[in-house]
């Protein structure tokens, strides 16, 4: 039958935990760049607005600055949650060491 139709296609092996992790620590790593870059720009509008007097310009760049300060809570909270789920995987990875040490030695 397999002649007829097609064998199908071979399956990948499932991903393991390790490589979860790995995968989830370089998303984190990404979004701290991130962070890191909005960081500069904020610090540029600082530099701007102090510069500046009070006037719509001035409220313009505050405008921006404010922007950017709640896209980088924004990662900031990402990051939180990724390095949380992280953990958690880690904790899981670690526990499923110990049973499988512990099954060993029976």
């Amino acid at each position: 039958m397999d002649r007829l139709f097609g064998g199908g296609k071979k399956k990948a092996p499932p991903p393991n935990l390790t490589d979860c992790i790995n995968n989830v620590d370089s998303r984190s790593e990404s979004i701290e760049k991130k962070i890191s870059k909005l960081d500069l720009e904020l610090k540029k509008y600082k530099d701007q607005m102090a510069k500046m007097r009070n006037g719509p310009a001035k409220n313009a760049v505050k405008q921006r600055a404010l922007r950017i300060l709640k896209q980088k809570k924004m990662y900031e909270n990402q990051m939180e949650g990724l390095r949380n789920q992280s953990f958690n995987m880690e904790q899981t990875n670690f526990c499923h060491a110990a049973a499988e040490r512990h099954k060993d030695d029976r």
